[in-house]
């Protein structure tokens, strides 16, 4: 993505305004309307920053900034993905549809 350093000090990885500044980044870089950005821990272990295996925080920006953290705590990664998939896209909608 090209973040500098700089601008993830004070940050964790797999966290909100991780994927806040994520989202942001993309977006400034694609100039584009919105941005969607996904990190976490989809399993089947966790990740080195403590989050067990179905972590994922997921951030939209644009005109509606929204970001939230969904929590499974299944080691399955594949049903992982499929929920935060869902849960990213219908956050999309969601900003999408409070922005008209």
């Amino acid at each position: 993505l090209g973040v500098p350093d700089s601008a993830m000090e004070g940050i964790r990885a797999s966290s909100e305004p991780y994927a806040e500044l994520n989202s942001r980044t993309v977006r400034a870089s694609m100039e584009t309307t919105w941005a969607l950005s996904e990190t976490g821990a989809s399993g089947p272990t966790g990740n080195s920053h403590g989050d067990d295996p179905g972590h994922s925080c997921m951030a939209v920006v644009g005109p509606v900034e929204r970001s939230i953290t969904v929590e499974t705590r299944v080691a399955d990664r594949e049903a992982n993905m499929w929920i935060f998939a869902k849960a990213a896209l219908e956050l999309l909608e969601k900003c999408i549809r409070e922005s008209v």
